[in-house]
């Protein structure tokens, strides 16, 4: 099975809805962005949020693809953000966890 970062990194999606996750993922916010996405309560660790954002988002994806009407791009965008933004912070955890056994 692929690690959960490289199949964030196979996604292929449409140019422009990439460069607006980008843009808003400088501005993510875990705290207040991610119970947007996945609900009130506990936030669970990048890993499992991020695993809960890509089911979302492959949802989404196959609704843009067949033209169903309850796509909405503006929600695709949000939880991409959030899937960019989760990402960032898993790979510094497994940076920093990396060099912190190097010593």
């Amino acid at each position: 099975m692929k690690d959960i970062l490289s199949s964030l990194d196979a996604l292929r999606r449409p140019r422009l809805l990439l460069q607006a996750a980008r843009i808003g993922a400088a501005d993510y916010r875990r705290s207040v962005q991610l119970p947007r996405q996945l609900g009130t309560g506990p936030l669970p660790r990048s890993g499992p949020a991020l695993m809960a954002l890509m089911e979302m988002e492959a949802e989404m994806d196959a609704r843009r693809r067949s033209g169903d009407a309850r796509y909405v791009a503006a929600r695709h965008v949000e939880v991409m953000i959030a899937m960019l933004g989760e990402a960032r912070l898993l790979r510094a955890t497994r940076r920093q966890g990396s060099s912190e056994g190097v010593r």
